[in-house]
Formats: structure tokens, sequence, C-alpha cells
């Protein structure tokens, strides 16, 4: 699928208050926003037009936008983040997806349901179920992706914070795959990517237009997806992976 739009927030000043198990360090706030200037021109690079939403001061982790919604082609859903710091993050999203979408839906409770944990292949959606989402939610977005003609199913993710922390789909058929992804049953007929356990951060890759966006400082799994046919652009993003973020999680796609 062709994207041609993208919409991601800058980093809001509390940004080293976000949730984190990286034991990284607190980022620079500084060389954050530098890197989000250099994640937007990659973006753009890539022939998307971007809208750039101002920082979210209350909510540290309000910089992953991934997490509060899921935009298909048949309608846009606002999610419920499982992490209860992060439930006000959604608060003025259906406004924002209201201007590209005539159809926006919302989860609810009980369900709880964060980006990270959905996978799209080809207008189908897998749906992790892990701390940050729950079963009720991956129905709830199961029933709408059914309402439009799309399709979902659930996985279950035992040690990763997210499905994509450990996997992406580049089209074609290739996946790459990192951790308990790489033996994951449903994954099992695609064409994996192996990412070493040395860089298993840079599983979190995306793909857009044809190229494919790598974090840099992953040299051994850029140089795989290249030799798998792929034109490779790395993106420094290391301070966002100081609060667990990767390169999926700074945006939305359509």
């Amino acid at each position: 699928m062709a994207f041609t739009h993208a919409i991601v927030r800058r980093p809001g000043a509390r940004l080293a208050d976000g949730i984190t198990t990286a034991a990284l360090g607190p980022p620079d706030i500084d060389r954050a926003r530098r890197q989000h200037d250099g994640y937007i021109a990659a973006l753009e690079a890539c022939g998307l037009d971007v809208t750039v939403l101002p920082g979210d001061n209350e909510h540290p982790d309000s910089v992953f936008v991934e997490d509060v919604a899921l935009l298909t082609p048949g309608c846009a859903i606002v999610t419920r983040p499982g992490a209860d710091s992060r439930r006000g993050e959604t608060d003025g999203w259906h406004s924002v997806l209201s201007r590209h979408f005539t159809d926006v839906r919302r989860i609810t409770a009980p369900g709880t349901v964060e980006g990270g944990d959905i996978l799209a292949v080809d207008g189908h959606y897998y749906i992790g179920l892990t701390e940050r989402t729950n079963a009720n939610g991956a129905q709830q977005v199961i029933a709408v992706l059914e309402s439009v003609g799309l399709g979902g199913a659930t996985v279950s993710v035992n040690r990763l914070l997210h499905l994509k922390t450990g996997i992406a789909y580049l089209g074609g058929g290739h996946m790459v795959v990192a951790d308990e992804m790489a033996g994951m049953a449903a994954f099992a007929d695609f064409r994996h990517i192996w990412v070493p356990p040395s860089e298993g951060y840079a599983a979190n890759c995306l793909q857009i237009n044809g190229t494919v966006l790598v974090a840099d400082g992953f040299p051994e799994t850029a140089a795989r997806i290249a030799a798998a046919g792929f034109t490779v652009q790395t993106v420094a993003v290391d301070e966002f992976q100081k609060l667990d973020g990767g390169l999926s999680c700074l945006s939305l796609r359509f």
C-alpha cells in the first residue's frame, strides 16, 4: 500500500518522564527534538505530507502517536491505551483524524489497545495481546475492521512490550523478525529477515513507499534488509530508544 500522509507530534517538555524499561538513562530533550526533525525529514523524503502536531506537555509519552490510533483504508480507530498515564493522550484525536477520515471509531472500556500492538499485513491486522492490549480491546478492533471489509486476528506476546517491538512487515511477503516473533506460528509462512539478538531494537523498522527506515547503529540488520532487495535509509532515534520507542511509534502513516 502506498502512503501519502503522516501525522507526528513534537516531543513535549516532560519527555524524560516517559514510561521506560530500557535502563539507558534519561533522554536528552534537545537532542531528541533534533532527531525528531530528522525523522520528519525522512518521512518527507519518502514522499509523505507530514502533519506536525504541537507537543503535549501533560503527557510525556505523547510523542509516540502510533499508540493512540489505528488508521486503515476503511476507517480510523482511536484507541484506549493500556498504560493509565497515557489514557489522556487520546483527547482531541477524534478531531484530528476527522480532517482525513469520514469514519472515526473509538475503543471503549474495559478494552485496552495500543497501536504498537497492531501489525498491518495486506489488509489483515495481527493484534498482539500484551500488558498494554487486552482481549476485549482486540476484539473491538476486529469487529470494527470486519465492519469495513477488513480482517484481524490475535496473537499472544509474552516477552516484548508491544508486538511491533519484534516484527515489521515490509511487503511482498517479507517479515523482519526478532526475539519470540521468530518462532511464532502465525508468521511461519512469511519470508523472514532475521535480526541478530544484539540488534533486537532494529526489528522495529518501517517500510514507506519502497524505502525501509532502520534505526541508525544496527548495521547487520540494515545489511540483511538491503540484501533482501530493499532500499534502506537509517534514521537516528536513540533518544527515543531510551523510552522503549521505535521508528513506527513516532508516526501514523496513511
